[in-house]
């Protein structure tokens, strides 16, 4: 189950720290503490670790910075601890390449399950075998290269988080075709009992921001109210300018813009 398996607890409160490590061994993890952000940074660059339970506040360096540290080196699945529950903080945790978010106080069990569900999610993509042939989906001037793992969009190229991608994959791959949410959830997130469903509307904002010509009227990832979203199968209509905009609301002559 959690044999072999190492985690890194990062984390500057010491009865939170020692809890987290004691409970994680009692399941069978191999577990190593840091108390400081810096510190922490140093073993996770350093060693190899399968899941890393990051505090959000911490000395030396704080956990966003971690995270965004950690996660351009590597995709080891990153829980975030956080004494705030906002909303935002949540939103900013996922941002910034966290995989999964639980606030304080939280109960062990819960802590646990997370823990197991974000590296049976790991293991599995560890394990998806290579495609015999390349993978490669186009619609509606997007492509999708699932082994050199890229994405062009009007001929330029995308960066996408693995969550973004994985999500981008699932639409085009079943382009034209209404995808339910808890559909979509599945395939990128896995069975999750834990897991926010406001995550997925997170994210698709996100890939809209990136792959839409116009974030705000969507003509490629579509909503369909009520029941998911779905990738347009169809060419691309020119946009029209939006209301109040460009000549129709008075704006001046590209040549009487000031310098």
């Amino acid at each position: 189950m959690g044999a072999e398996q190492r985690v890194l607890v990062i984390e500057d409160e010491r009865a939170i720290a020692d809890a987290v490590a004691l409970n994680l061994r009692e399941e069978g993890y191999v577990v190593s503490t840091a108390s400081r952000g810096d510190d922490g940074l140093r073993l996770a660059t350093s060693e190899s670790f399968d899941l890393i339970v990051l505090d959000l506040m911490l000395p030396g360096m704080d956990g966003r910075e971690v995270c965004r540290a950690v996660r351009k080196r590597a995709e080891t699945p990153i829980l975030m601890l956080t004494a705030r529950a906002r909303e935002v903080d949540k939103v900013l945790g996922l941002e910034i390449g966290a995989d999964d978010y639980l606030a304080k106080p939280f109960g062990m069990l819960e802590l646990i399950a997370r823990v197991k569900a974000l590296l049976r999610r790991s293991a599995s993509r560890r394990t998806t075998a290579e495609p015999d042939v390349e993978e490669e989906y186009t619609a509606a001037g997007v492509t999708v290269n699932v082994a050199r793992h890229k994405v062009q969009a009007d001929g330029k190229t995308v960066e996408l988080r693995p969550k973004e991608f994985e999500l981008l994959r699932a639409l085009i791959s079943n382009r034209g075709r209404v995808m339910m949410r808890d559909r979509l959830l599945e395939l990128v997130w896995g069975e999750d009992e834990y897991l926010d469903r406001g995550t997925l509307d997170v994210h698709i904002r996100w890939l809209r921001q990136k792959l839409e010509r116009d974030a705000s009227r969507p003509q490629r990832i579509l909503t369909v109210r009520g029941v998911g979203y779905k990738f347009s199968d169809e060419a691309l209509e020119p946009l029209e300018p939006a209301e109040g905009s460009g000549a129709a609301a008075g704006a001046a002559p590209i040549g009487n813009l000031p310098q």
